[in-house]
């Protein structure tokens, strides 16, 4: 495949001399969607064009650990070898908190045969997006990203608590939608939107979620690569944001027992690069059939794309019944009972909401997934089941219950494995698997509560 930039290098280069950049941030996002690479002078940068990582450094766990055998080494070179990276000149941004002028970029993992490493996650959602030009298909996504700001905590053995706000009291109580709940933390999120528009972040609207201290961000419909790239700029911006004014921020999905999960719920529609149409409305206005079959798609695939849209053993604590979060693949229009909700909208903008997806989910790996489950669908022309007009939370879980059985069914999927690309499976689900029997290590307060004296 073949990478074009939009903005060349000598423009970038004026665009360093305009903002006096001396230090440039050479980012990589791994498997988690933590910012991995190195931090060069202007100079070096010029000069090099690029640098090389080792190639596990974008494949290893949350814990930092690595499978000691297995298939992973019919991916991953045990001979430790590079990847060559290249900056994408689009994605430069300023780092606004920065005591000298700093840009960040991020950069895209070759071989050294100059093809794309297939399980980097920025290079699963290329090949991806791929697929859709290949058939004249343009995605476009809107993701919604909750989050919730805690007070800090030094100790993982204590649970966490709302933060303090401009009042000098925490939240007891949930304020969904509140406007003073949010004023709370002006002087948080006056930096949070001044870093944003120095970044030229997409962000769009703010609101006060269910939960004591949770928070939702709104980003404006666009390209699935360019929105996650903002995603991951954000994650870092608002995490730096609560740093400075004495919190913490987090996109885990559950962090509060008896709080409601945060989630990444991902819009998405097609348009028809021919004719500029919304695929999922026909010339009458009318529902088309690529709008059933993609939520077909979904529901066929979404079970085996569980391990992506939830990726860590935390993930599946949100997953509840009658807590804002789905346990089923059913279809509705505005409801946000089910797991895929078709939100009112005119017919040229009828899109499709994921709303499996948790905040904690790569946002690279997450667009590519839920993409994917659609692109098989209309493929394979899969009809969706009759659309759920009632309370979905009263049928049964149509959902894995842990991460264990996540894997599984990844594993199982060979079809969403061809789209994705196996080796990028491979290489996910075994480091998956480290981090679930790293967990399984971990003896917790409520076994030693309930199972210490009475078994």
């Amino acid at each position: 495949m073949v990478v074009r930039d939009k903005f060349t290098f000598s423009e970038l280069e004026q665009w360093f001399r305009e903002h006096g950049v001396t230090e440039i941030e050479c980012l990589v996002p791994d498997l988690t969607g933590v910012a991995r690479g190195k931090i060069l002078p202007r100079e070096k940068f010029t000069e090099d064009r690029g640098m090389r990582l080792p190639e596990a450094v974008v494949a290893m766990g949350v814990t930092g650990e690595f499978p000691e055998e297995g298939p992973y080494y019919d991916v991953i070179s045990p001979n430790d070898r590079d990847m060559h990276l290249r900056a994408d000149p689009t994605t430069a941004r300023l780092v606004p908190w920065a005591s000298d002028p700093t840009a960040q970029i991020i950069h895209d993992c070759f071989d050294r045969h100059g093809q794309l490493v297939p399980f980097a996650p920025r290079s699963v959602l290329r090949r991806v997006c791929g697929l859709f030009d290949d058939e004249g298909w343009e995605p476009v996504v809107a993701p919604e990203l909750e989050f919730y700001l805690v007070a800090r905590n030094s100790d993982p053995d204590q649970p966490l608590k709302p933060p303090v706000g401009r009042s000098g009291r925490a939240e007891t109580s949930r304020q969904a939608y509140s406007i003073d709940a949010v004023n709370e933390f002006d002087p948080l999120f006056e930096d949070v939107y001044d870093y944003c528009q120095k970044m030229q972040l997409n962000v769009d609207t703010l609101i006060h979620e269910i939960g004591a201290g949770q928070m939702e961000i709104n980003f404006f419909h666009a390209h699935p690569l360019g929105l996650a790239d903002e995603v991951f700029f954000f994650k870092r911006t608002v995490r730096e944001a609560a740093l400075r004014h004495n919190m913490f921020a987090t996109f885990m999905a559950k962090p509060i027992a008896g709080e409601p999960g945060s989630a990444m719920h991902v819009h998405q529609s097609l348009v028809d690069k021919r004719t500029g149409r919304n695929l999922f409305s026909n010339e009458d206005g009318t529902p088309s059939r690529e709008f059933f079959w993609y939520i077909g798609g979904l529901q066929k695939h979404i079970p085996a794309a569980m391990a992506l849209f939830a990726p860590y053993v935390n993930s599946y604590r949100r997953l509840a019944r009658h807590t804002a979060a789905p346990i089923n693949i059913q279809w509705g229009t505005d409801n946000r009972t089910v797991g895929i909700r078709a939100p009112l909208a005119p017919p040229a903008a009828r899109r499709i909401e994921n709303r499996v997806i948790g905040a904690d989910a790569n946002p690279y790996v997450a667009h590519a997934a839920t993409l994917a489950c659609g692109y098989l669908g209309i493929k394979n022309r899969i009809e969706p089941t009759a659309e759920c007009k009632g309370d979905a939370y009263l049928g049964d879980y149509q959902l894995p219950r842990s991460l264990g059985e996540a894997l599984a069914l990844l594993r199982a999927d060979k079809e969403l494995a061809a789209v994705l690309g196996e080796s990028f499976i491979t290489v996910y689900s075994e480091i998956k698997e480290i981090e679930y029997a790293e967990f399984m290590k971990v003896i917790s307060p409520w076994e030693r509560e309930h199972l210490l004296l009475h078994v």
